[in-house]
This record gives C-alpha cells, structure tokens and sequence, in this order.
C-alpha cells in the first residue's frame, strides 16, 4: 500500500494576520460536546481551539451542564440544548445544534458526549445535516461505529474530508467485523496501513493517535514524530481535536490541519515535559503551551 502514497515532511506555516483582522477572519467553531460526568471534555477541546487561534468559540451542551462551562471560561460561549434525564443532549437536540451553528466554519462534534442511546442517535441524525467542515471525536466516532460507519456516506464534502481522530480502540470499533489483524500498537507501518485502509474507503481524513500518531487522507501520510508518554493522560485527546478544529477555522485544508494539529499538539506536550517532566502533566498544561508551539512553528517556517 506504500507504493502509491505520498510522504510528507514538511508542514504548512501558519496564516499570517493582518492588522485589520477581527475575530470572524480567525474563524468560528462550534462544538458539540460534553455530558453528565464529561463536561471537562467540553472545556478542554474548547479552551484548546482558541488558544490554537480560532476567534471564536461556542459549545452546545446538555442545558444544565452550559453554566458549568461558561463559568469555567468566559472566552467561551454556551448553548444550552435538549438533554435525557442522564445530563446528555437528546434526540431533539440536532434542530437547535444547526440554528445555533448557522455562521459557524467549522463543527466539532464528539468530546465527552456519552454513548447514550438518544445521543448517539442525534449524533447520526446531525452529521448529514452539518454544513461546516467537520472534525469527529471521541463519542462522535463511537455513534458513527454504532451505525456501521454507513452515515459516513452521506455527510457533506463541499467544504473538504470530514476528519476523524479515533485512537487504537475507537478506530477497531469503526472497522467493525472489516479488521481482525494484529493490534493497532504493532508497529507505524501496521497502523498507517490501516488508516489509509479506512481514509480511502470512507473519504476522510484519519487521524490515528498514538506513538507516532498517523495521519492520513487516502493519497498522503504523515507520521508524527512530537510528543512523550507524559501526554498519555485524559483529556489530552480533547486538547487535540479541539486544536485541529481551531487550525480548519483559520482556513487550512483538512489534511494540512490535522498534520499541523498533531504537530503542535505534541509540541506543546514537549515543552511542558521539558518543564515539569513526565510524570505529572496534565491536559490543561497542554492547551497552555500552544500558543508556544505556534509562535516557534511559524518562526521556524519563516527561517526555511
């Protein structure tokens, strides 16, 4: 499968801002995220996507859950949808998911949404109807796994590949009955194999974490080389997702934003390892050194 794939090495540079621009050019995501016992999730992809340099940010949420976000970050803005007794979004939530979204760029849809029976349906019943580019995470992959991946043929490319970011075991449950190979941790090979397998079948961009986390849109791959086992903590892939989706609202393409994401992502993990070491880092330190990544990304691509 190598033979026809394009490597690549070199990363694109981060948009350069005008003096004149406003929020709305930095781009709008909207996020639907969060549950009863998740809403950290919520948080972290969000505070994630503006430190990454989206200009704005709101998530929809179960309605009891959108104070708790609002009042742990006042950079972000809230939605409050219809939720299940569980304090997750409900089968109605979908309606008001779009009219809220309406201006947004780009849909993030996933981080800590709960597996809830309403809630995957909302989320199959909401992917063919988003306009924005799309990023899926977490639970968002898991309701796509749930329908054997078949709404995946039916949501909307006008705007460039939807991407998704399983880890190992998120992206064993969306090939299904397809994979009864060795285990995703056997080498990058193995695994860039399996995600080009699924980028090519489905036409979207895979972002399969992990130790050299591979990204792929069928034609090109990237295989990451930052990052540390510091980073093997919750939350970290809510940090991810949230800083790719920030990177597709400032207008780079679906593959160039996700390489860029993963780079950055496990950038800013190294500079934290690089203060505090290993052991005892955390998501939110993370999402503190992006801006940081960022800065020496574009200085780096501005000496080359």
């Amino acid at each position: 499968m190598t033979e026809d794939l394009d490597i690549v090495t070199q990363l694109p540079p981060l948009n350069k801002r005008g003096l004149a621009m406003h929020k709305g050019e930095a781009g709008r995501l909207f996020c639907v995220a969060g549950s009863m016992g998740m809403v950290g999730a919520a948080t972290l992809a969000s505070r994630a996507a503006l430190r990454t340099g989206a200009g704005l940010v709101r998530v929809g949420m179960p309605w009891r859950l959108a104070a708790v976000v609002a009042g742990r970050d006042p950079n972000v803005m809230t939605s409050a949808l219809p939720e299940t007794e569980d304090g997750t979004i409900s089968a109605m939530s979908p309606a008001k998911i779009l009219k809220q979204a309406e201006g947004s760029d780009v849909m993030l849809i996933g981080p800590g949404l709960s597996q809830n029976p309403q809630t995957v349906q909302a989320v199959i019943n909401l992917l063919p109807q988003v306009k924005q580019k799309l990023v899926i995470d977490a639970d968002g992959l898991n309701a796509i796994a749930h329908d054997h991946c078949e709404v995946l043929t039916s949501i909307q490319r006008t705007n460039g590949l939807p991407i998704l970011t399983p880890h190992p075991g998120e992206m064993l449950r969306l090939l299904g009955d397809e994979y009864d190979g060795a285990s995703l941790k056997e080498g990058d090979e193995h695994r860039r194999d399996v995600a080009v397998f699924f980028a090519r079948k489905y036409k979207v961009v895979v972002v399969l974490k992990g130790y050299h986390t591979v990204v792929t849109d069928g034609t090109k791959v990237y295989v990451n080389q930052t990052g540390n086992p510091g980073m093997a903590k919750a939350g970290v892939g809510d940090v991810l997702s949230g800083a790719i989706a920030a990177l597709r609202c400032q207008g780079l393409g679906s593959f160039e934003s996700a390489c860029l994401g993963v780079y950055l992502h496990g950038l800013a993990g190294d500079i934290v390892c690089a203060k505090m070491g290993e052991i005892g880092m955390i998501a939110t330190d993370i999402i503190e050194e992006l801006p940081e990544a960022a800065r020496r990304h574009q200085a780096q691509s501005e000496k080359a």
